[in-house]
């Protein structure tokens, strides 16, 4: 049980986050498309995330001038904007105030 309730909660965390998730990796300067975000994730998290949820999540990032999408070849790839390089700095920046205020909402 207490396996599953960690599974539970670290695929929550991980949909939940993704966009910072995506924004780290992506700062390493590689482009990814959707299904190397899910690789990445299944890889790094062992968690399978559906391609609705990943593009879904991809589509509001660009939407919000996080991330720029562009083709290559015949697949859609990610890269990182100005504003999501800064997002990525200002979430490193503030990461002991993240981390403080996850441990107060379950403890």
């Amino acid at each position: 049980m207490e396996r599953e309730i960690l599974r539970e909660m670290r695929e929550r965390m991980v949909k939940g986050f993704m966009d910072a998730v995506v924004l780290a990796e992506l700062m390493k300067g590689s482009p990814m498309s959707g299904y190397d975000v899910i690789t990445f994730i299944r890889k790094r998290f062992h968690i399978l995330l559906s391609s609705g949820t990943v593009y879904s999540v991809l589509y509001s990032m660009e939407r919000d001038g996080l991330i720029k999408g562009m083709w290559n070849k015949r697949k859609r790839v990610y890269k990182l904007t100005d504003k999501g390089e800064k997002t990525v700095e200002t979430i490193l920046k503030v990461n002991g105030e993240i981390h403080n205020f996850m441990r107060s909402l379950i403890g």
